[in-house]
Order: structure tokens, then sequence, then C-alpha cells
């Protein structure tokens, strides 16, 4: 299977920029995986999807604003720095731009001395781990000087930082916001609990590594980032229950997916607990417990277009993507939504 059996030819124009006012009236194209009928509707009508004794599993975690602008004590010069992911109280894993000179013991300060960095070593892909040093709160101060770290086809300035953070947002830790989960409304998630469908929680940080292209022309060959996960006891027990009475699983996006199928054994029973997964799903996967999936419209030839194309089958997704181009639907994390089922 080759990297290159993903590509579509996206037009630049279909690349959303911008949240659309009200979350839930994004478009929704609806794919039935069995038959490859599609249908046109707004996001809104998932309820019109959804039966009573169905599952909803959405991914809570919260977006941090990881994206930090410093300067070299010394010299004045610039500094970027994207938190990646926390290794142990003050020391993060971390991107910085430019990387060349960001060697073991090199300082930075953000803020006016707010925050102080210290970079201790260079790990694997370049990234530098860097120690924070501060008086007070290391969140509150992050909240003051960090910049939400939109993806890097998102070159729009971000008004209001909450729109790239989904409405049930609880654990901070990503670095990207689960976006498949940004069209739901409180109002929208009420009227799905007054239909009788469950909503259950689960917690996946993501990371960058989620936007990192696939190099290797053999999908196999791909070495997938690690990203961190949490399901609580009772949270696991809905899921199971729901299986277990028949109800459908349906998964809000596929970092909720693959926390689902990561922790989950052979039997389909998913397990409480934490754990850093580094699950691949691309074609010929058996799907363990999601039965249906809510998502975004993935980049070309990325591991989230194979994730799609091991549910719904590579075709049938395929040829959704070049109708939902045609239809001009607009693309990735503020774009318009898929529902596989």
């Amino acid at each position: 299977m080759k990297t290159s059996d993903f590509y579509f030819d996206l037009p630049q124009e279909l690349i959303a920029q911008d949240p659309l006012s009200d979350r839930s009236s994004s478009r929704l194209l609806v794919l039935n995986r069995e038959t490859g009928e599609r249908e046109h509707r707004i996001f809104k009508d998932i309820l019109e999807y959804l039966e009573p004794g169905d599952c909803l599993v959405v991914n809570n975690t919260k977006v941090i604003p990881a994206r930090l602008y410093g300067v070299k004590p010394d010299t004045g010069a610039k500094i970027e720095v994207l938190l990646l992911k926390r290794k142990e109280n003050d020391i993060w894993e971390t991107l910085v731009k430019p990387g060349k000179k960001a060697r073991p013991g090199m300082k930075i300060s953000f803020g006016e001395g707010l925050l102080m960095g210290e970079v201790l070593d260079i790990v694997e892909e370049g990234n530098r781990l860097i120690k924070f040093t501060y008086d007070g709160i290391f969140e509150e101060i992050l909240d003051q000087l960090g910049q939400m770290p939109l993806p890097p086809y998102i070159t729009h300035q971000l008004e209001d930082k909450n729109r790239y953070q989904t409405v049930y947002a609880k654990h901070e830790g990503s670095a990207a916001a689960p976006t498949a989960g940004l069209h739901f409304t409180p109002e929208l998630l009420e009227a799905i609990r007054a239909k009788g469908v469950n909503i259950a929680h689960v917690t996946l940080h993501v990371g960058l590594g989620t936007f990192r292209p696939v190099k290797v022309e053999d999908v196999t060959q791909h070495h997938m980032h690690s990203e961190f996960y949490m399901i609580e006891e009772d949270q696991a027990a809905l899921i199971n229950e729901t299986k277990k009475k028949g109800g459908k699983i349906v998964s809000v996006g596929t970092t909720s997916c693959r926390t689902l199928e990561s922790a989950s054994d052979e039997n389909g029973v998913l397990h409480a607990g934490s754990g850093w997964t580094e699950i691949f799903i691309y074609p010929g996967y058996r799907f363990k417990i999601v039965d249906r999936l809510i998502t975004n419209f993935h980049l070309p030839e990325s591991t989230l277009l194979m994730l799609v194309s091991a549910l719904a089958g590579k075709e049938n997704i395929m040829a959704a993507y070049e109708e939902a181009v045609k239809e001009k639907y607009r693309f990735f994390s503020f774009g318009d939504a898929m529902y596989i089922m």
C-alpha cells in the first residue's frame, strides 16, 4: 500500500481559515460505508443519525496556548518555542525555531523574564528538552504569554482563543485541538442527551505529530508519534454497557477513535487506565469497538486520511473527498464534517 494512493488534489481556497460563527452550522457529508451512498446535510442534523442507546464518545482534552515567543537574554535574538509534551514537572519536550543554535545550556527569556527557559538536551527529531523557571503558577503564566498553536495551514489570526477549544474541553495538555468536536454546541449536546444517547468522555492529548507528513512510500513503514491517553472507570463501563446492549459506539474524531482502539482488547472490551499510544490505523485494520465516526476532512496522504479509509473503505473515502472538493466543502481544522455510518 503506497502513500501516493491517498493523494487528492485540494484547491488552496478550500482550506478553512476561520471558524464559523455558529459551530453547528458547518456542512455535514454523510457517508454510508456499506453502500457508498452520500448525503449532504448540516452538522446539527447529526441528531437524526443517532439512536437512543447509542454512545457518543468525545475527547475532552484541552489545548494549551503552547506557542511562546522569547529572546536570548545575551543577544536579543528572537526564539519561538512550541510546547509538545510535559516530561516531568517543569521540563517539556519542545520544538524550537531557529533550532540550530538551541544547544544545551542556552537560556531563553519570555515576557521580559516572567518565564525563563534553559535547553537541557536535544532528543529525537531535533526536539529540545527545556526546563522552565518562574514565580507563580505555570498555567497562569502560559495563559498570559502563550498563543494557540494553530496548524501550519491556518494563516489567519484567531480572534477568540476558545474557538480552537471544544465546548467540553477539560484536561489541559494538547498541542492541537480534536477538531471534529469543534462542531458541537452545548445546545446540540443537550438535544443528543434528550434523545437517549449517552455521551462518554475519554482524553487523548493531541501532539503535533498529527500534522506530520508520511515521508515513506510504503505506508507500513511509517512510524507514528506517541500520545498520552486516559480513560476513567465509569466512562469505560458506560461504553462497554452500550456495546453489550447493541448500541453503536460513535467516535467523535480520529483522536477518540485511536484512544478507544488502543485501549480495547480483541473481544471489543474497553479497559480503563492511562498510557501512551502509537497506534497506526490504515486499510486492513479490523476495528474492535468503534462503529461510526464523526470527523473533519483531512490532508492528502495523511495518517488521518488512512484511518478514515480503514473504516469506510479507501474507494468510498476517495470518492467522497472528490465530491466534497467539487461541492466546495471547507477542509481541515475549521472546516466542515463527515459522518461515516
